[in-house]
């Protein structure tokens, strides 16, 4: 008679015992910690700064030296000479970006020739006009294409779907000057609704100057006043540049939230809910909905660069004095030293922008990690 025996078969190793995983272990298997992801990311700040600042001192240089490019034609050679040896522009070119970038580690963008004001003062001038826009533009964006794109992807291959691609693929292709005019000409001139152009009336200025915060910020000082008449001419004067701006980021998110969206309803552990009998608009909410949000929030910070250059054609049309509209300016007075500080300025806060977006996305994915 036989008798059985129960265990591993003879010849084959008892399986070795397993060890509990080291946080060194973890750390790897999940790619790595928030700190080191965050640390690489803002390190990544420097080199990319570094590249923008060459490339635009490069380009900058090219069309030979500031002085003869702003002033040429009204002076004379012998001051023409005179003005370009005291700007230090007679020496080597490398002896001359050494110095540019020794200025601009201890925050000297240059000084401009059309005004003779340092850049630094210009960008306080001007730039929380700009950054206003920008706000309002990503507001209008946010609240058009967001919602409209997850409508989009409820009603996936439907009519609605199909009205709503079409218009984001409009409102992306559309020039925003073009669409500054078309504003204007409806709202403006047809309907007279809304003010042509400017930031405010002469007469919410005056009060503002008078009895506002003095933060630049329109809206902010309008607000300090304590007279709802000077916020709402405020507002009014903002509604077609921020349409103008913010429709064509729009578009781009439509488009985006609807695809994200889609994808995110195809996936396993959704169709898992859905198996059990979960409605499509609690699967949206509860399911599709935060893994759609880290490309999302991520393109929202690359958008950052497309509302700073299209605020240069948007201020120019609606008379918004803020950076882009004085940008154009010194182009036309080919002022380069201001046009040079002024793109190295909007780079930095671009980089800037950026890592605080990656910062977000990776808060809101896990994941996201080295």
């Amino acid at each position: 008679m036989t008798s059985t025996t129960t265990g591993a078969p003879t010849g084959v190793a008892p399986p070795e015992p397993t060890t509990p995983a080291t946080p060194a272990a973890k750390s790897r298997r999940s790619g790595g910690h928030l700190g080191s992801y965050l640390l690489v990311r803002f390190l990544l700040i420097f080199p990319t700064i570094f590249i923008l600042v060459t490339t635009v001192f490069v380009l900058m240089r090219a069309t030979g030296d500031p002085i003869t490019a702003s002033l040429g034609g009204r002076l004379t050679r012998a001051q023409l000479d005179e003005r370009i040896a005291e700007a230090g522009y007679d020496r080597p070119i490398l002896v001359q970006y050494l110095e540019y970038l020794g200025n601009i580690f201890r925050g000297d963008f240059g000084t401009t020739i059309s005004d003779n004001r340092p850049v630094t003062e210009v960008v306080m001038t001007y730039g929380a006009a700009t950054l206003e826009l920008a706000f309002y533009a990503l507001l209008v964006a946010l609240l058009v294409g967001i919602p409209l794109g997850r409508i989009a992807a409820a009603r996936r291959d439907k009519g609605v779907d199909a009205s709503l691609r079409i218009t984001g693929i409009l409102a992306y292709a559309t020039p925003v000057f073009f669409a500054g005019i078309l504003l204007k000409l409806i709202f403006s001139v047809w309907l007279g609704w809304l003010p042509v152009a400017g930031r405010a009336s002469t007469d919410a200025q005056i009060e503002i100057q008078r009895n506002g915060a003095g933060t630049g910020l329109f809206i902010v000082d309008a607000i300090a006043t304590g007279d709802p008449a000077v916020v709402l001419d405020v507002l009014e004067h903002a509604i077609l540049p921020a349409l103008a701006l913010g429709l064509l980021t729009g578009g781009i998110f439509l488009r985006l939230v609807r695809t994200n969206v889609i994808g995110t309803l195809s996936t396993g552990y959704v169709e898992a809910a859905r198996s059990r009998g979960v409605n499509e608009r609690r699967l949206l909410r509860q399911h599709a909905w935060r893994p759609a949000l880290v490309p999302i929030i991520t393109v929202i910070g690359l958008q950052v660069a497309l509302l700073l250059s299209g605020a240069v054609l948007t201020e120019k049309t609606f008379e918004w004095k803020g950076l882009g509209f004085q940008l154009v300016q010194y182009l036309l007075a080919r002022d380069f030293v201001a046009v040079q500080g002024l793109v190295v300025l909007l780079a930095v806060v671009v980089a800037l922008t950026n890592f605080v977006v990656d910062v977000i996305a990776a808060l809101v994915d896990p994941r996201i990690r080295y």
